[in-house]
């Protein structure tokens, strides 16, 4: 079985890297943006040509949350245009697309875990062109799962555990949000669930095609989330709780965006842990 991995150097493409030798039955091809540029239609035709991948995993993404207000076609090219390519070329190949998106499709105004039947309502440039990029692989290919997740980190890349841990290391100080809730996501696990999606889709005979959410369980503010990384890694530091209104950002962020995960740990079998026990594993 060969799956293709799109955005090979970030977060998911990083963490899926690490868990590729667990999965000797499956030839892995990662791809980075020089090997592969999403927003380029045949660039992507002629790796597909090149390795016929049975799925497709799209962990490229505009991510910068901040930035995407002051770079709209910037994201939207990724975000948008480099999902609808990849629909397209993975329909041409008969490749099951599986699509990373996000909790910032939703505004955030919920008081209760968000299903995949709620309607999304996104109130920035990256939750929009997120959820484009979802609705135009849905218009192109049926064969996809789109998986939504949420406060994604790892020892890889850019997240904000690495964050936390560096500004430690300059500071004796820190202010951290605590009234935007929702629930961190273990990259490593995130990587582990695709591959079980895709393991287990190979095995069944019905298809569960569609949207699901994956994070861990629980559920925590930013500052209750540095907390426990500062308290894992045994750093004591001055950390302040502040309001959101105290930290002003470009974007505005959910303040509500815990995920139910029902449908996939029932459609998959999927073992969800807490995100405490997760944090303290990584």
């Amino acid at each position: 079985m060969v799956v293709l991995v799109t955005g090979a150097n970030g977060q998911v493409g990083q963490s899926l890297q690490f868990i590729a030798p667990n999965y000797p039955d499956i030839q892995f091809v990662f791809c980075d943006s020089k090997v592969l540029d999403i927003t380029n239609l045949n660039n992507i035709y002629h790796v597909f040509e090149q390795y016929k991948p049975n799925y497709c995993i799209n962990a490229a993404a505009y991510t910068a949350v901040d930035k995407a207000e002051s770079e709209p076609e910037e994201a939207q090219l990724i975000n948008v245009n480099g999902a609808k390519n990849l629909a397209e070329i993975c329909k041409e190949f008969k490749t099951v697309l599986l699509h990373i998106s996000t909790d910032f499709v939703f505004d955030g105004t919920k008081k209760t875990p968000y299903t995949e039947d709620d309607i999304p309502n996104p109130t920035g440039v990256y939750g929009q062109t997120k959820l484009d990029g979802e609705r135009a692989i849905q218009k192109i290919w049926h064969k996809h799962f789109i998986i939504r997740t949420s406060w994604v980190y790892s020892q890889f890349g850019y997240n904000f555990m690495k964050t936390m841990l560096r500004l430690a290391s300059e500071r004796d100080k820190l202010s951290v949000v605590n009234d935007q809730i929702g629930t961190p996501t273990n990259a490593v696990e995130l990587a582990e669930v695709l591959v079980k999606i895709i393991n287990e889709n190979s095995k069944l005979n019905t298809e569960h095609f569609g949207i699901y959410n994956f994070s861990n369980e629980g559920q925590c503010s930013w500052y209750d989330f540095a907390k426990k990384i500062f308290e894992c890694n045994q750093i004591n530091i001055n950390l302040e709780p502040i309001p959101t209104t105290n930290f002003p950002t470009p974007a505005k962020r959910p303040g509500y965006s815990v995920l139910d995960k029902s449908k996939i740990k029932n459609t998959f079998g999927v073992d969800v842990k807490y995100w405490e026990t997760s944090l303290k594993g990584s």
